[in-house]
């Protein structure tokens, strides 16, 4: 009497070469798919840090700002050539009633004794040159124009026989700038200012 032959349960693959071809190919797609995720991660690690642009709050802080304070002073003014004859030169300051033709008959006697005092200070110049060149005299002639609110519009030298242009741009300076002087009376005025300057009891 035969024996009816066993068959496996279903589900269950029949022995013979389909199931190693089925268990190999499993492996294979699961270590492809093992490969594939092991260097994305890597690139991913290896790739560089996007670089860090400031914001425009920080762009804006990190730049420097002007102080406006310093913005409002203006350049000193060139120095005076030491050689050469003088350049009689008027320097308006804010209109200040400098303009126009000046007359010395507008000078009041408060403002002739401004100027004679200016007169005795340019002394110093001479005294301190003096220290140096003993031998050092001459005259010096000042001209001074004196605005109608008592401004100084400029001091220039118009004659100098000392032979050296210190002690006159010295002593021109001393009427320039010494501060306002009395008002004069109706519109501004040129003055001449003479200065002898010898030693002391010469």
């Amino acid at each position: 009497m035969s024996t009816p032959s066993s068959r496996p349960p279903s589900g269950i693959p029949e022995s013979g070469g389909n199931a190693k071809y089925a268990i190999a190919a499993v492996v294979l797609l699961l270590g492809a798919g093992g490969i594939f995720a092991w260097r994305s991660l890597t690139n991913r690690n290896e790739q560089p840090a996007p670089p860090i642009v400031p914001t425009a709050s920080v762009a804006q802080s990190a730049a420097p700002t002007a102080d406006p304070k310093l913005d409002d002073i203006p350049p000193p003014p060139p120095a005076e050539p030491e050689a050469g004859p003088p350049k009689v030169k008027y320097v308006y300051v804010n209109g200040g009633g400098c303009e126009g033709t000046c007359s010395d008959r507008h000078a009041t006697p408060e403002l002739s004794q401004a100027l004679q005092v200016r007169a005795m200070q340019a002394r110093r110049c001479y005294n301190q040159a003096l220290a140096t060149d003993s031998s050092l005299r001459g005259h010096v002639t000042v001209a001074v124009r004196i605005g109608s609110s008592g401004n100084v519009c400029s001091a220039t030298v118009t004659s100098n026989d000392m032979g050296t242009p210190s002690v006159a741009n010295c002593a021109a300076n001393m009427f320039r700038n010494g501060g306002g002087y009395p008002a004069p009376r109706g519109g501004c005025v040129d003055a001449k200012v003479p200065l002898s300057f010898v030693p002391q009891g010469q």
